[in-house]
Order: C-alpha cells, then sequence, then structure tokens
C-alpha cells in the first residue's frame, strides 16, 4: 500500500484541527454567551418583578394595559412580544393586571417562589417565569420570557461573533497549505538530488533554505556519501592492488607448471619445479594474506569490537608463534618487558601487528643475528642486526607495495604498510629509526595511561 505524503497528511491534518477547534471555540462560546444572557434576562426580570411589587392592586379589578402596537404605530423600535410578559394575581388566583400581549396567558402558581420553567396557557412553547408576592401576601406577580427568545439572542450574537471566522477559515486554511508546500520545496529538491545522484558520488548535499530539523539528516547523508565513497575506494584500491600484485605469482606459477609438465621424464627438473612451484604457492597464498588483512585494517567497522587487552601478553604470545621461523633462520627472539600496559583496541589486529613486525625483522636478519622487542608503559619497539637502510629509504617505509631497492628476500611490501595502517586505527604513531651498531628500529607510540 502506498503511503500518505506529507503534505497529504499536513493538509489533513491542518483541515481537521482547524475543524475541531473551531467547533470547540464555537460551543464554549455558545455556552459563555448563553449563561451571560440567562443572567442578564433573569436580572431583568426580577428587576421589572420588583419594580411591579411597589404597585399598590387593591384598587384593581381587571387592568389590561394596551398593545404595543396600538400605542405606538409608527417608530416603535424593533420590538418582541416574547421578550417579556407579565401579569398580577391575587392570592386565589384571579389575574387583575397584565401587559396586554402574552401576558393575559401567563398561568397561575399559587406557591412558587422564584425562576422556574413553564408554558403558557396558549401555547406549548417553553417559557422562564419568576414569581414573588407581595409584601401584604395579597398579590402575586410573575414576569415571564419566551426561552426561544433568549436562543435566538444567543444564535444571532454568536453568528456575529463567529461567522466572520468562518468565513476566514477557508482563506487560512489556503495560506497554511501554501505555506506547507513552500517550506516543503527544499524536501523535493533534495529529494531530485538524491534520485540523480551517482553511487560514486560524494560531493555533499546542498539546498537551499534547509529546515534547521532537516539540516541534521543532510550532515548525516554526507557523512554516510563520505564513508561510502572512502569503502568504494579502498574496494578499487584493493582490487587494483590484488590484479597488480597476483599477476606475477600466478605468472610464475603457470611457468613453473609448464616445466613440471616438460621434464616428466628428467626427474631432477621435475623436483626442482616442484620446490619452486611450492614456494611460489606460499608466496602467492602469503600475498593473499596480506591483502586481505590490508583491506580488513582500513575498514572503519573494526573500532566497534574494541576491548581491553593486555598487550605484554599478546607480545609473549606472537613471539612465541614466531618461533619456528627464528630458529629456522637461527635468529634469537628477545622479550625485554618493563611494563605491562592494557590498552583499548583489536585483539587479533594488535596480534597482526606484532607478528608483521616480527615477521619483518627476522627475515632480513642476518643468521646468528638478534631481534630485540622492548615493552614499556607506552611504547612498542622492534630492533633488529640487519644492514639498515638510507634516510630516503627509511622516509618511504610503510609504503603500500615499496620494498628498498637491491632486496634479495621476496616480499610485497605490504608488512609495513599494515603495520601503520593497524597503528593508525590505535592511535598510536610509527616511526623507523637506524639502530646504533647496524640495523633498523621500528616504535609505536600511544598516549599514556591509555583508556
Amino acid at each position: 500500500m502506498r503511503s500518505m505524503s506529507l503534505f497529504l497528511r499536513l493538509g489533513i491534518g491542518f483541515v481537521l484541527l482547524l475543524g475541531i477547534c473551531w467547533a470547540s471555540a464555537s460551543l464554549s462560546a455558545w455556552h459563555q454567551t448563553r449563561e451571560t444572557l440567562d443572567e442578564l434576562f433573569d436580572t431583568q426580570q426580577m428587576l421589572l418583578a420588583k419594580r411591579l411589587l411597589t404597585l399598590d392592586f387593591s384598587s384593581l379589578d381587571k387592568a389590561t394595559l394596551p398593545k404595543t402596537k396600538e400605542i405606538l404605530r409608527h417608530h416603535r423600535g424593533d420590538q418582541d412580544d416574547d421578550a417579556l410578559a407579565f401579569a398580577v394575581f391575587t392570592r386565589d388566583g384571579r389575574q387583575v393586571m397584565n401587559d396586554g400581549d402574552n401576558g393575559r396567558y401567563l398561568p397561575f402558581e399559587a406557591e412558587y417562589q422564584g425562576f422556574h420553567e413553564g408554558q403558557l396557557t396558549n401555547d406549548d412553547d417553553r417559557w422562564r417565569f419568576v414569581w414573588l408576592t407581595t409584601p401584604d401576601q395579597q398579590f402575586r406577580v410573575v414576569v415571564g420570557q419566551e426561552s426561544e427568545y433568549r436562543d435566538d439572542m444567543t444564535r444571532d450574537l454568536m453568528k456575529a461573533s463567529m461567522l466572520p471566522w468562518l468565513i476566514a477559515l477557508p482563506f487560512m486554511l489556503l495560506l497554511l497549505i501554501g505555506l506547507v508546500w513552500s517550506e516543503l520545496r527544499p524536501l523535493k529538491t533534495l529529494a531530485q538530488q538524491l534520485a540523480q545522484r551517482a553511487p560514486d558520488d560524494d560531493t555533499p548535499l546542498q539546498a537551499d533554505r534547509v529546515p534547521k530539523e532537516v539540516q541534521p539528516l543532510m550532515v548525516a547523508l554526507n557523512g554516510l556519501f563520505s564513508r561510502i565513497s572512502a569503502m568504494m575506494q579502498r574496494e578499487r584500491r584493493f582490487t587494483s592492488d590484488a590484479a597488480h600484485e597476483l599477476r606475477s605469482p600466478l605468472a610464475a606459477l603457470q611457468v613453473q607448471s609448464e616445466v613440471i609438465q616438460l621434464t616428466a621424464d628428467d626427474e631432477v627438473m621435475r623436483s626442482h619445479a616442484l620446490q619452486q612451484l611450492d614456494a611460489g604457492i606460499i608466496r602467492a597464498t602469503r600475498l593473499v594474506d596480506q591483502l586481505l588483512t590490508l583491506s580488513r585494517v582500513e575498514a572503519d567497522d573494526a573500532r566497534s569490537a574494541f576491548e581491553t587487552v593486555a598487550l605484554k601478553r599478546t607480545v609473549q604470545e606472537t613471539l612465541a608463534a614466531q618461533l619456528p621461523l627464528a630458529d629456522k633462520t637461527g635468529v634469537t627472539l628477545r622479550l625485554h618487558a618493563d611494563a605491562d600496559p592494557q590498552i583499548q583496541g583489536h585483539p587479533l589486529l594488535l596480534s597482526l601487528l606484532v607478528r608483521n613486525l616480527l615477521d619483518n625483522a627476522i627475515r632480513y636478519t642476518p643468521a646468528g643475528s638478534e631481534v630485540d622487542v622492548r615493552l614499556q608503559a607506552n611504547s612498542l619497539s622492534v630492533e633488529d642486526n640487519g644492514e639498515g637502510l638510507s634516510a630516503a629509504d627509511l622516509q618511504r617505509l610503510g609504503e603500500r607495495f615499496w620494498r628498498p631497492p637491491g632486496q634479495e628476500k621476496s616480499g610485497s611490501g605490504l608488512g609495513l604498510s599494515i603495520v601503520r595502517n593497524i597503528a593508525q586505527l590505535h592511535g598510536m604513531q610509527v616511526s623507523f629509526s637506524q639502530r646504533s651498531g647496524g640495523g633498523l628500529c621500528v616504535t609505536l607510540r600511544w598516549s599514556a595511561p591509555a583508556p
């Protein structure tokens, strides 16, 4: 089911809101106006009744005042026979006086004092009466008013006050809908930009007059586009690097495979080719492993798996895992741990960092030499006894696929690049320096105390 648009929802909401508010205000105004009119007319009835009590009715037998229309045929104003009516009765119910209009039809009540509801003797419309008795208890005075007169008065007042608002409501609604339409236009522009956007476009979104409430969404989207662009660049770089670096070892494997096929009768050449094939497979496997590790290190989501890591234990376990390789090449590994720092990091990646440092040192250290690993509260260094590097070569260490010229050892130039990326992920600074007496010293430093 297609969802309703925001503009349509707001339009319907405004119509309902204005309708409910107008209806509620009208009912409240009607109630308050009616209460005010009841109070006014009750006061008027009571005042007229009190004035009638001051008259002397003892000499009256049957007095009927002339009708209003007979007194003034012209210029009598707007009169309503139902506005007020009065009559005077004796205690036994004989009417001795009325107003000449509806007063003659007022019913008699012998004992009731004050206001009450009733009807005329010739009509079934509802009237409001007030009854008073003269001080000598000889006569009863009644003043009445038709309730419909009060209803009409209330309706006229409400019409005068609410009709202008009722007329203005459609214009208010149109103005509100126009305002909403104008305010939603930047969102439509934003949607058009998103619809026309290329998958690899990382330029920030631009939209004029974007509401402040939508700006955090734009900031989040721009951040998302930046991260997606960085991820795509990493994927493209990984694909390009993998295609470039795997071309040579795969070509070498193919050559060795062809040699094996051609030397089926020469056991010596066949054995040598198999050895070269095995070595090529190992190099290709190592290269793929390093490429995948580098791609994983460059991913931003590795930070979500950070935990407290005892670095001394990590170094010890990694060093123990590298002992077979060190023994094979005749290199001695030594650990000098002056502290046991606890840092926030990724256990596996930190282990890979130490492993790559040790592997690089073992590979480029002559047989019979030593590799010293020094662990302090806020630093880790790995020192070897290799040939060392020039100052210019030290500046380039850690670049992807770069190896110092003249190297005889096989490699891809990714080991120290992986180290640099893992260190950067953990907020560590990497430095390369020449060791006194020859060799390379790689030092990692981090803030102390570590979080």
